[in-house]
């Protein structure tokens, strides 16, 4: 009897024990796409490509436009959209999405890396030179073919970028994902608001190429690096979000910008995880977070500000360390402070 009594003792104190920290030698590192070799840039590429033979996990017959592995992650950012932008959710949402597609990669794709990131600052004024978009065979492709006539091609400038037109609007059309066949969207950003519906078409079979037209004047404007270190310099999470993710409709920071760089299908709000650069985009906002919380990580580790309603209306639900964030079929549900720190709880990575 003593001996189950210890047992049982011994189970609740480890239960309630606060989570282990990762250890150096289990930690997994997430680099710039630039300092990958070309053979670790095509294991990534690779492994992208498996999840687009895996079947998915959605079914197909109420979600027509899930076709295959990753358009359950497509899915899932469309289905949560109104609830993980321009508010408080933002940063944390976007975090265990990103750590689960590089799950998926590593235990579903048998990738060994972690999820490299795009570094805004270094081709700001020549996207078509980086090596995430120079279209060669170790990138992500290149641009679209000209088409200014297209859908989202050139969307309307935000009210804080002088922006201009984008080269292209039409198939991308170089590089390992010139194949690549999106299969949901466009979804209007008239469809944008707070507390609206799913469109109609969200889950619509939309068979059709990846597109992207490249515009500079958004890196130039807002992911520069004097652009960045005034974010770095930011001494609380309401002033770091004005930078990365302004809660004003109409208002774009670091994040918004990176979208609408790439241009055409990253520009579509709700869909835009259709085209493989959104992994490495949010890579890097949340490189640029967690050097942010490592600052001051006594005080930034639980720093939270904003709603769960897309541009933080009036009267919505405040974000807290209890709230608790849904990521349907790609994870299991948790409070936000299970994903506040990279090296707590089930995280393990770091940034170089």
């Amino acid at each position: 009897m003593r001996l189950l009594v210890g047992l049982l003792l011994t189970i609740v104190v480890a239960l309630a024990a606060p989570q282990p920290r990762c250890r150096p030698e289990q930690t997994t590192v997430r680099r710039d796409w630039a300092d990958l070799s070309k053979q670790q840039r095509t294991d990534f590429i690779d492994a992208v490509w498996c999840l687009r033979r895996l079947p998915s996990t959605l079914p197909n017959d109420q979600y027509p436009g899930v076709r295959d592995r990753y358009d359950d992650f497509v899915a899932t950012h469309i289905n949560y959209t109104l609830v993980i932008h321009n508010n408080g959710l933002f940063l944390p949402w976007h975090r265990e999405l990103s750590y689960l597609f590089e799950k998926a990669l590593q235990d579903e794709c048998g990738y060994k890396g972690g999820l490299p990131y795009w570094n805004w600052p270094s081709f700001t004024s020549n996207l078509s030179a980086s090596p995430v978009f120079d279209g060669s065979d170790t990138s992500l492709s290149g641009d679209g073919l000209p088409d200014p006539t297209a859908p989202l091609a050139s969307p309307p400038c935000p009210e804080n970028v002088a922006c201009s037109p984008g080269h292209g609007g039409g198939c991308v059309h170089s590089g390992p994902f010139t194949n690549w066949t999106i299969h949901m969207g466009p979804i209007s950003l008239s469809d944008v608001k707070s507390y609206a519906p799913l469109p109609s078409n969200a889950w619509t079979y939309n068979p059709r190429c990846l597109t992207r037209s490249f515009s500079e004047s958004y890196l130039l404007a807002q992911n520069t690096h004097q652009f960045l270190d005034a974010m770095m310099a930011t001494t609380n999470i309401i002033d770091f979000l004005e930078y990365m993710d302004p809660s004003g409709e109409g208002y774009f920071g670091a994040h918004g910008s990176g979208h609408r760089a790439v241009g055409s299908t990253m520009s579509d709000v709700f869909a835009a995880a259709q085209d493989p650069s959104f992994f490495l985009h949010h890579s890097m906002v949340d490189r640029m977070w967690t050097i942010w919380q490592g600052k001051d990580p006594a005080t930034r580790t639980n720093a939270l500000n904003g709603t769960t309603i897309i541009y933080d209306p009036p009267g919505s639900p405040d974000v807290t360390l209890d709230t608790v964030a849904e990521w349907g079929v790609v994870g299991r549900a948790r409070k936000l402070r299970e994903v506040m720190d990279t090296t707590a709880y089930d995280y393990c990575y770091r940034y170089e």
